[in-house]
């Protein structure tokens, strides 16, 4: 009795078995739905305040009599969101996009005062300003927010970068044919 051909095809059973069994599982996971956490879905917003205590804020109208001091907004996160295409915008060759910016004011005086955008071609520079008044006695209390900014214009699949408050973000569009 020749043990070392009996191993060797117990060994080539095994390999087999252990290969459809991947490729089965493999085939299994490309077929689930996964959910898009809501951080990253184009279009969500959290009205008043997010599940980590972000408060959403908008831009507001500063005092027209007031002096205030202007600075870059801190900016702890940004979540770039591309429109999805769908089987109706499928003729479409771009679509919106939108970030969400989240950071955090530095005390109870200060609000985002403006936001500036230029595009140029695959690069997006942005500029997000919070103003201070001048003068004023504020509480020194970290204020987080979550910012909803829509970038002007549309994208075409390709791959972008944003520059944020001088910070670079890389972003892509996928084709419809990719997403779908």
């Amino acid at each position: 009795m020749n043990f070392g051909v009996l191993d060797m095809g117990r060994a080539s059973f095994s390999g087999t078995i252990m290969i459809v069994l991947i490729v089965w599982l493999a085939s299994c996971a490309g077929t689930r739905n996964v959910e898009v956490p809501p951080d990253e879905r184009f279009g969500h917003r959290f009205e008043t305040e997010g599940p980590e205590g972000r408060r959403t804020i908008d831009l507001t109208q500063a005092d027209s009599t007031g002096r205030y001091f202007y600075y870059p907004a801190a900016v702890d996160s940004v979540h770039i969101r591309p429109a999805p295409f769908s089987e109706d915008s499928a003729a479409v060759a771009a679509v919106p996009v939108e970030l969400l910016i989240k950071g955090a004011l530095p005390d109870a005086c200060s609000e985002l005062h403006e936001v500036k955008q230029n595009r140029y071609g695959h690069l997006v520079e942005i500029r997000v300003e919070m103003r201070r008044p001048q003068g004023a006695v504020c509480a020194s209390v970290m204020r987080p927010f979550r910012f909803y900014l829509r970038l002007e214009g549309v994208y075409e699949p390709g791959s972008y970068s944003v520059k944020l408050n001088d910070r670079m973000y890389a972003f892509s569009v996928s084709s419809p044919e990719a997403a779908g």
